[in-house]
């Protein structure tokens, strides 16, 4: 892309950018299902912005959110002087999350969701969450629960995609305006492939000992004993010239065979 393309692809995202603001406004109290996502953090700013403490900001504190992702997301939000509040939610004691069968992520926002309804205080909030434009061409069971449960998405309302919200991050001096892209750690088990707490944090600390490191995009696919490492190509050198560190640290981790996909990241590549 070059200066004139940027330019223009700017200008564009900041009058959608005026869209979303005005949405916002006609709303008295939001609450904003929040990740630490690119897209989610995006629109927690522009709330706070809006409505500043009638916008309350809602992050899970949930075994599939890395320990470091909630750490980095809460010191953000207590940054910008957001009016943040950490909820506990249920979905791993969910027999139908548990199994994996494919509507995993139902059942993880349908959990989100309801926890969120239980803040009595809060119920004549409308319930707000990050979904963009580009989630469109993907399935998003996820969706089914946010519609299931009213919640809306202002950030596909304004038509707004993912690289202009990069931009728009970016002029807000939002420090996940480059942050890499990330899913809960379900994400890492193929489909029909059970999911238990030890799992979880098996996964966890694998991807910790990569983060640790300094490899930017990653994820480590859980295959039983095996484990298949996703990272960037241009960064295959260095995974080699530290495999033995890291072999010993996954050994310690319980996988018995350290793998590296040559395909590389991919999204959603585990099944």
């Amino acid at each position: 892309m070059n200066q004139e393309e940027k330019l223009q692809l700017t200008e564009k995202a900041v009058q959608k950018e005026k869209i979303l603001l005005k949405r916002l406004k006609e709303y008295e109290t939001v609450i904003v299902a929040f990740s630490g996502g690119v897209d989610s953090t995006y629109l927690a700013d522009c709330a706070n912005e809006v409505l500043n403490n009638n916008a309350l900001i809602i992050i899970a504190d949930s075994p599939s959110l890395p320990r470091s992702e909630l750490s980095e997301a809460v010191h953000m939000a207590n940054s910008r002087k957001w009016n943040l509040e950490i909820i506990k939610t249920d979905e791993y004691k969910n027999s139908e999350y548990l199994a994996n069968l494919g509507n995993r992520c139902f059942h993880c926002k349908n959990s989100l969701f309801k926890s969120i309804k239980k803040l009595n205080k809060y119920k004549e909030s409308v319930i707000l969450y990050g979904a963009v434009e580009d989630d469109k061409q993907d399935e998003r069971p996820g969706e089914k629960a946010a519609n299931n449960h009213g919640a809306l998405a202002p950030l596909q309302d304004a038509n707004l995609y993912k690289s202009e919200i990069r931009i728009l991050s970016e002029i807000r001096n939002l420090p996940t305006a480059s942050k890499a892209s990330f899913a809960c750690l379900g994400s890492r088990f193929p489909t029909g492939t059970a999911i238990n707490l030890k799992k979880l944090n098996q996964v966890e600390r694998a991807e910790e000992e990569l983060r640790k490191r300094g490899f930017h995009q990653f994820r480590v696919r859980h295959h039983n004993e095996i484990c298949r490492i996703e990272i960037e190509p241009n960064e295959f050198e260095k995974l080699i010239l530290e495999r033995e560190e890291i072999i010993k640290t996954f050994k310690d981790l319980g996988y018995k065979f350290i793998t590296l996909d040559l395909y590389g990241y991919q999204t959603g590549s585990s099944a």
